[in-house]
């Protein structure tokens, strides 16, 4: 399998929007057009329509866990990976995110990350996507803000990554995510600092 061909097919994969799918399909404003203008599962809930925020927050998760699960199975075929195919598997983590956050179908317009995101650490570890997801709940839990939630957890994942498999190629990788995702909620940093950001509701 060349792996050239593996790290452009996962971003195809991430570059699919389900936040315009979902919302098509459901006869909902395009997720383009209105509200913070995010094609993710927070802007499509602006409609009103949990079931449509649902299954754009299951898509976007599920891309990054499929594209990086097919991609282990097809590197991973004798038991073990060589140095070159766990750099390659890597890199399929990166391009998927990536796709999320440029598409290639939408103008290179995406979103920012956070589902995806976490779709890709449970195909890596599912200890590490519960760990990082656990970290995403007790903040927005206890501090109401999503996107501080998300900042932190993104914070946490290269850490917890590193302790549970200390350092490997696959480190870098999610780091390299994280920032992308840190990079992605900057208007959100500036917002906490202001005192503007938005909470989530109590209900």
């Amino acid at each position: 399998m060349n792996p050239y061909w593996l790290i452009f097919g996962a971003y195809l994969i991430g570059s699919i929007s389900f936040a315009v799918l979902v919302s098509k399909l459901m006869g909902l404003p395009n997720p383009y057009t209105f509200g913070s203008k995010n094609p993710g599962a927070t802007n499509v809930l602006r409609t009103g329509n949990k079931l449509a925020a649902g299954l754009t927050l299951l898509g976007d998760a599920a891309k990054g866990f499929i594209a990086v699960s097919i991609a282990r199975s097809l590197l991973d075929g004798q038991g073990s990976m060589t140095e070159d195919q766990q750099w390659t598997l890597c890199w399929v983590a990166i391009a998927v995110f990536m796709g999320h956050l440029y598409p290639l179908f939408h103008r290179f317009k995406g979103g920012k990350g956070v589902a995806t995101a976490c779709g890709i650490l449970f195909a890596i570890s599912w200890v590490l996507g519960l760990a990082t997801l656990l970290t995403w709940i007790i903040v927005a839990y206890f501090l109401r803000y999503s996107s501080l939630a998300a900042i932190c957890a993104a914070c946490f994942a290269p850490i917890y990554f590193t302790f549970l498999f200390g350092m490997q190629a696959m480190s870098l990788a999610i780091t390299v995510m994280s920032f992308l995702l840190l990079w992605r909620h900057r208007s959100n940093i500036r917002n906490l600092v202001n005192g503007t950001e938005t909470r989530l509701q109590k209900k």
